[in-house]
């Protein structure tokens, strides 16, 4: 286990302030940039990754978008869009997910 930075999962402080509120408790990345157990701290809280799990974007749903902070897939699809240039959408795409909660 180890403590990584928190800018390493959440790139913008708008990610963090969301993970912080709790609506943020998960995000996708084209890799793995943790493991299980890691930790990170934003302001004075800490969270634990609790999951890393290799998808694809077709796997992806509402839900998962929901938990990554904004309202549906279409939502989520238009946010990596204007991300990343060059992005194009592809159901077959490898992503990795971190999932994670907020420690006491």
């Amino acid at each position: 286990m180890a403590e990584i930075e928190p800018d390493t999962l959440l790139p913008t402080p708008r990610m963090r302030q969301q993970a912080l509120e709790g609506t943020v408790t998960q995000i996708h990345r084209g890799h793995a940039y943790a493991e299980e157990g890691d930790t990170f701290r934003v302001e004075d809280t800490t969270f634990e990754i609790v999951e890393i799990t290799e998808r694809t974007l077709g796997d992806l749903t509402d839900e998962d978008a929901k938990k990554e902070g904004v309202d549906d897939l279409e939502a989520y699809r238009q946010l990596l869009e204007r991300a990343h240039d060059h992005f194009e959408w592809d159901d077959d795409s490898e992503v990795v997910l971190h999932r994670f909660e907020r420690q006491s």
